[in-house]
């Protein structure tokens, strides 16, 4: 009789495309461990996205460097998404539960550091190494469903991580915002050491040890491809984001950081197409539903991102909430993420994955949402604006799991882990690509609004005052703005001209 220990795959269990890749079957006590192991430290990787939002005040005040915060969440945002695809490859080869635990160790290593910054840089550096551990916890998550479960289950379980995810991302704002003004900031860091301390332990003793290649020649690792991949991916990002915020787009630094970056990744599929065994499998773009689930990723990053960003602008800037009420608007979006999710992994499950149509169902409602949330207005009512975002989140937490189940049940066995990391991979890029379009296209749309808004006002506004406005409109955002603003002698009506022209 077989041990239960034994790798297998039954046909009763495959799924629409080549799902060729064996899982481990483990004792049900065991998978339920080691399940929960996965979710807590996926979730505490998610959180660390979003639970320094609330506390970057305090942070500022503390070490300074005003001039540098953006880098706190950029920093770990690069990091993460540059360490997802290498990961990916790497646990096809050596197995994913060592690299696991070493991304947990990674990432308690650089919570601490981060608690203990004397200044802004170490903190960013530290914030790099922290991400790296995150990215690779992220990836490696998401990847062991496929040696974890069979693949009519992995659609519910995938759900399930998914909406981990979007619970991860609610909880991070107020978590950090509780445990800077009741202890210190330092705590939204040292707060990853008592809960990820035991997952490492128990990960040790539970997860399965998941073979990788036996063949010594694929077991060679691709260093050039490696290299080229991260200086690619980084420059790239670094321009993205920093460009239009810290640098103009067409500044050396922003042209130059893109260029390089795109050279650098037409250099690696050059390079990648002469690899015996490539960091980055060209041949898992030949297979038509795993090229379409990732181009699809890329337009759910593209939506989300987009939605993070520019649905507080929206109740900030245009209704004229608070930035502290703006950012729980967020709140709707997200649970519509985690019940999106749940939801769809669980009738991928039980309809035996038809990810195709609800795929389609998924993007629909997401494009519908984005759609309906561009016709609001500065009239337009708070219910309405709240059920077009929880639309949006739906739509954005059916695609999670679908995509994701999509990419693996088409992929070799052999490439399912770098398969599966370019999901999280290609969505990050596109948010990050999609919020540079974005918020080009706001900033030149915004201007052109406030010129023709001005010509048709009666508010009088001298020259200078409307030069400034365009350029730097923070009275939308900051109250203390305002208040100089009116103090000075302009008319308060300007405030209204401002979130017209935000609006349109």
């Amino acid at each position: 009789m077989k041990s239960d220990s034994l790798e297998k795959t039954s046909l009763q269990d495959l799924l629409p495309g080549q799902s060729s890749h064996k899982f481990v079957a483990l004792p049900r006590s065991q998978v339920v461990i080691t399940l929960v192991c996965v979710m807590l430290a996926m979730f505490l990787a998610a959180l660390d996205q979003t639970i320094v939002s609330t506390a970057t005040p305090r942070i500022i005040a503390d070490l300074g460097g005003f001039d540098k915060y953006t880098w706190i969440t950029t920093g770990y945002m690069v990091a993460s998404t540059t360490a997802a695809p290498v990961v990916g490859r790497l646990s096809d080869i050596y197995g994913r539960k060592w690299i696991f635990i070493g991304s947990v160790f990674v990432f308690i290593a650089g919570s601490v550091l981060c608690g203990f910054s004397e200044n802004m840089t170490q903190l960013i550096i530290f914030r790099i190494i922290q991400g790296v551990g995150g990215g690779t916890i992220m990836a490696v998550t998401f990847i062991s469903i496929a040696d974890l479960f069979p693949p009519s289950e992995r659609g519910k379980y995938i759900g399930i991580l998914a909406a981990c995810f979007g619970l991860a991302s609610v909880i991070g704002p107020t978590l950090g915002g509780f445990l800077t003004d009741t202890f210190s900031w330092k705590w939204i860091f040292f707060v990853n050491v008592p809960l990820a301390g035991p997952v490492v332990f128990l990960l040790a003793r539970f997860f399965p040890n998941t073979p990788g290649e036996a063949n010594p020649q694929k077991r060679r690792i691709d260093y050039p491809g490696i290299f080229l991949l991260i200086v690619g991916v980084v420059f790239v990002m670094v321009g993205l984001s920093v460009g239009g915020v810290q640098y103009e787009w067409t500044s050396f630094y922003v042209v130059g950081s893109i260029v390089v970056g795109f050279i650098s990744l037409i250099m690696l599929m050059i390079v990648e197409t002469k690899t015996y065994n490539p960091i980055l499998p060209l041949h898992l773009f030949k297979e038509r539903m795993v090229l379409i689930g990732l181009l699809l990723s890329l337009l759910t990053g593209f939506a989300m991102f987009g939605a993070i960003i520019f649905v507080p602008l929206y109740f900030q800037g245009v209704l004229g909430f608070s930035a502290t009420s703006s950012g729980t608007f967020l709140t709707p979006m997200m649970l519509g993420v985690v019940f999106g999710a749940a939801i769809s992994g669980q009738i991928l499950s039980r309809t035996g994955g038809h990810f195709r149509i609800q795929g389609l169902i998924g993007v629909v409602l997401m494009t519908s949402g984005v759609f309906l949330f561009s016709t609001l207005d500065a009239t337009s009512e708070y219910p309405r604006a709240v059920s077009y975002i929880v639309l949006l989140g739906f739509g954005l937490g059916t695609t999670f799991p679908t995509f994701t189940i999509a990419v693996q049940n088409f992929s070799p066995s052999s490439a399912i882990g770098a398969a599966t990391s370019l999901i999280q991979f290609i969505r990050t890029f596109g948010g990050l690509v999609g919020l540079s379009l974005l918020g080009s296209l706001m900033s030149h749309r915004f201007i052109g609004n406030f010129d023709r808004a001005v010509e048709n006002s009666s508010v009088p506004i001298g020259s200078d005052v409307v030069n400034e406005l365009k350029n730097n409109p923070r009275v939308l955002v900051d109250p203390d703005a305002q208040t100089s603003m009116l103090s000075a002698g302009m008319p308060e009506d300007i405030v209204l001209v401002l979130r017209n022209a935000l609006s349109e």
